[in-house]
């Protein structure tokens, strides 16, 4: 296997494998290789929405002030290599050729599951690299994800809502108890504004592992100014921050952040007010709430909580009538999203994305037709949003949105129709 191609086909033909939760094999793979995640700190990161975010402003705000820092997050918009980054730069195809040959190698016998094989990669890869900080996004829930083979220097779980059901629990606590699966032993925790229900879980793992549990509203806060936000953290006031990821949910993402940002201080991985300052103001996050022009929008809510933040931020920016160009993966809540986004669409053009498990763009139609909304279903993501610009009036949006596979694609005919350099892949953060 001497190719990038080659590689690729290796790693996606681990898809027939499926999504297997447990440790036995990210445990093996790592074992095989030295236990590369004892090389580098930790920062693991779970939760339902905000985790790249929170992922994006850390790893922005440590490679400002000067570390070497890993972030490994999923799925990737356009390139797999997206997801294993070093000071924001992709895994390159040398090195991902060289480690998934080196990983395969030893371990030919094991029966890992593509993601299963990219943690282990990943964890290997920063290693290699003589990294200082790793930002370490959770796949699917937390106590049996792959990634939950580390030992980090604190945990983070972000807002916790309906998604995943199938794997992860029926109810709000259950999903809660998974990914509260990621709190160690007397590692500290940061915990997101969060569901009652949800908080007295985490709350209570917490208690039961002897973790000393940071929460949102009690140990942390954030709140508007006229200019952006100012957070608290313990007796740290961090003020003048101007994020530029749009969204009120990003000041609350922020928060988050700078919450393991004053605890790591306290460890030794010092930060200045004025780093952070300009971290935040240069942090990008593609594909969430990213604006093309002054025309579209691009956003990659998919469940009920990602789509009242694209309807509050819509809300906040006075639009009132949206094309929204939509698609969903099968498993997700298609109702909650239309939900959200009904009182401002004027017309739908439904689409499946680029997923072997999209919903039918023809049961969307009906959905939003039983609405009283005007629908019609189209071929492929890029016709759909080409008739959307169309029939655009010169007061309305396009809006992409109901899954990152349909942005992704979007995003890609934009990028190459419309020349757009600054949307390339490297416009990221991490």
């Amino acid at each position: 296997m001497n190719t990038p191609d080659a590689a690729l086909e290796f790693l996606y033909g681990l898809q027939m494998f499926g999504i297997k939760l447990g440790l036995e094999n990210i445990q093996t793979l790592v074992d095989s290789v030295g236990q590369p995640q004892r090389n580098y700190g930790i920062v693991h990161v779970a939760g339902t929405n905000g985790k790249g975010s929170v992922c994006a402003f850390l790893g922005r705000i440590y490679r400002q002030a000067g570390y070497q820092v890993g972030v490994y997050t999923s799925p990737h918009l356009h390139r797999f290599n997206e997801r294993i980054r070093v000071n924001g730069q992709p895994i390159d195809d040398h090195d991902l050729v060289a480690l998934v040959d080196e990983l395969r190698q030893k371990n030919s016998e094991v029966p890992a599951t593509f993601f299963e094989f990219t943690t282990a990669l990943a964890l290997l890869y920063f290693a290699r690299q003589n990294v200082d900080l790793v930002i370490l996004e959770v796949g699917m829930g937390g106590r049996l994800d792959a990634t939950n083979v580390v030992a980090p220097l604190v945990s983070v779980i972000t807002p916790v809502s309906d998604d995943h059901g199938d794997y992860l629990g029926g109810s709000l606590a259950e999903i809660a108890a998974e990914k509260g699966g990621i709190i160690k032993p007397g590692v500290p925790v940061v915990i997101g504004p969060q569901d009652k229900a949800a908080m007295a879980v985490l709350s209570a793992r917490a208690k039961e592992m002897a973790a000393p549990c940071l929460c949102f509203g009690r140990d942390f806060s954030v709140e508007k100014t006229t200019s952006g936000c100012r957070v608290t953290t313990g007796a740290l006031c961090w003020s003048e921050l101007q994020p530029s990821l749009p969204g009120r949910h990003q000041y609350d993402n922020l928060a988050v952040a700078l919450m393991v940002v004053t605890h790591l201080a306290e460890q030794g991985w010092q930060v200045t007010q004025q780093v952070v300052r300009e971290a935040v103001a240069d942090t990008r996050w593609p594909g969430r709430l990213e604006w093309v022009g002054e025309r579209i929008l691009l956003d990659g809510a998919h469940n009920a909580s990602g789509a009242h933040a694209l309807a509050d931020y819509l809300r906040g920016c006075n639009v009132q009538r949206i094309h929204w160009v939509a698609g969903f993966k099968a498993d997700k809540d298609m109702e909650a999203v239309v939900s959200s986004l009904l009182p401002f669409v004027v017309q739908a053009y439904c689409v499946e994305p680029p997923t072997e498990q999209a919903y039918p763009r023809e049961n969307v139609v009906v959905h939003l037709q039983q609405h009283g909304c005007e629908a019609s279903a189209w071929d492929s993501p890029t016709v759909a949003l080409e008739a959307a610009l169309q029939q655009c009036g010169d007061h309305d949006l396009v809006v992409v949105a109901g899954s990152l596979f349909l942005v992704a694609a979007c995003r890609d005919w934009l990028i190459s129709t419309c020349n757009l350099e600054e949307m390339d892949e490297a416009n990221c953060d991490g």
